[in-house]
């Protein structure tokens, strides 16, 4: 094991994870935007849409794993601003090209350089706050990924409405050459492993239930092919109810916000309704909002907007917070790296996936079996109950 040589301070660590959380999270999503101005220029199909995606979520999944194994080598800071670096340099390129060739590298190499992101800074908030006090700060780390997803398609949208797509991603890659700086300026060097105290570890530390763990994972993944397969297309479905370019972006933010919300309020009625209950609570809202919102109006879908996104995001910050109940310190950081391996997968497979059934049933029906999925968690969550009552 790597000993860090400069121990960070607990609420600075947060506080810099959280941002690069938002910088990373608020990066990913603007290309919900991106994607309607794409298929506009190039003539995209809905399946070559959802092959953007994948190629973007494709690449972050491909990269979790090794990132983990590179921040051990060069540090967790180190590689955490080579990979908000190496986003800027994604953006850039495509911005600069103009091409559909150059947007598919681009993508690519943004895509690995967010790989970087969640695994490192979740074990970083982790190894800050070890024991039990890390399910809230867990639950604060993601709670500051959807403050960027809120600011971010907004801004983007904006500037593409006014100076078109290419330049809001050259803007964008500046924002994240300013966010590599500040990850390297903020934090000192630090390891991926750190020493904790063997009598505090022992008393509240998780423990390995590897049967516990994968059947997190796969209701996270569930959860994951739900939400990137219905955030992806929301715009199309906005476009068909007469949205324009700010019109959506706005839409987004307030699905964002309600997101936002929804990382705090779950946390508040996860913590006493327990894990079971919140999880079936928020999937079945999921299906019946996702329901709701295909035959509205585009004001009916703004006004539903908060609290969609409110449920279908707050699934995410119980299941985050559970992890480190399931997993020993020593290996967590490569328990991390699976956990969101898994949703990066859900996220390169599930956009392709849902663009070739709305090629071949039309749109609204695709987005129904989307809702339709979000079911499958139930029973899922279900069957982790005893986990819980072993612990």
């Amino acid at each position: 094991m790597t000993v860090a040589t400069a121990p960070l301070s607990p609420k600075k660590t947060l506080t810099v994870c959280g941002g690069a959380h938002a910088l990373h999270d608020g990066f990913s999503d603007l290309l919900n935007v991106l994607y309607p101005l794409l298929q506009a220029q190039f003539g995209l199909s809905y399946a070559a849409v959802g092959a953007l995606k994948t190629v973007y979520s494709g690449a972050m999944a491909s990269g979790q794993i090794p990132s983990s194994r590179l921040a051990g080598r060069l540090g967790n800071v180190n590689v955490l601003a080579f990979g908000t670096a190496l986003v800027a340099l994604g953006y850039g390129l495509a911005g600069f090209t103009g091409s559909i060739y150059g947007v598919v590298i681009g993508l690519l190499l943004a895509g690995l350089g967010g790989s970087t992101q969640h695994p490192i800074a979740s074990t970083l908030v982790s190894d800050a706050f070890p024991g039990l006090r890390s399910r809230g700060a867990l639950g604060t780390y993601n709670f500051t990924g959807d403050l960027g997803k809120v600011a971010l398609p907004s801004l983007f949208a904006l500037i593409a409405a006014a100076f078109g797509w290419r330049d809001a991603m050259l803007v964008t890659a500046a924002i994240a050459v300013a966010g590599a700086g500040v990850i390297l300026a903020t934090l000192p060097a630090h390891n991926a492993s750190m020493t904790r105290v063997k009598t505090e570890a022992k008393q509240v530390e998780g423990r390995n239930r590897p049967g516990a763990f994968w059947l997190l994972f796969f209701i996270h993944t569930a959860d994951s092919s739900v939400r990137t397969g219905f955030l992806i297309f929301l715009p199309f479905l906005l476009r068909a109810k007469g949205a324009d370019l700010p019109a959506i972006g706005l839409c987004l933010s307030l699905l964002f916000a309600g997101g936002a919300a929804g990382k705090l309020v779950m946390g508040w009625v996860g913590a006493r309704l327990g894990v079971v209950a919140s999880v079936v609570l928020t999937e079945v809202a999921t299906t019946a909002l996702i329901l709701a919102i295909l035959p509205l109006s585009l004001t009916g879908s703004l006004i539903l907007a908060p609290l969609l996104g409110l449920m279908l995001n707050g699934t995410s910050s119980v299941l985050y917070g559970t992890v480190p109940e399931f997993v020993t310190a020593e290996r967590r950081t490569h328990a991390f790296a699976i956990f969101y391996t898994g949703g990066s997968v859900a996220g390169a497979a599930s956009p392709f996936l849902f663009g070739l059934l709305s090629d071949s049933i039309g749109l609204d029906a695709a987005m129904a079996s989307v809702a339709g999925l979000a079911l499958i968690t139930v029973p899922l969550v279900m069957a982790l109950r005893p986990s819980f009552r072993a612990g």
